[in-house]
């Protein structure tokens, strides 16, 4: 009976394989793109700190770069924080 079950539930257990590897990849991509943001926050200060930019320069892209880490963090946490911080300001 053991057999015939495996038979019969595989095609279930071969989609939920392939669900799991897809929810990895999307894992790893949102993980990279999180240190993108992080490594380019670095490349800003140093862009700063020689005189590369300015400081207004500075201000307006580093607001930016922090915005997209916070929408990549929320992404991580479900979203749920969002509707909570927009509720909030008003």
């Amino acid at each position: 009976m053991l057999l015939v079950d495996d038979l019969l539930l595989s095609p279930f257990t071969g989609l939920l394989w392939v669900f799991k590897e897809i929810h990895k990849a999307v894992q790893q991509e949102q993980d990279g793109e999180a240190e993108a943001v992080t490594r380019l926050l670095s490349e800003l200060y140093m862009k700063l700190e020689t005189g590369v930019i300015t400081e207004e320069e500075f201000v307006a892209e580093e607001e930016q770069l922090l915005d997209r880490l916070d929408a990549i963090n929320r992404r991580n946490q479900g979203g749920d924080e969002e509707v909570e911080d927009e509720s909030d300001d008003g």
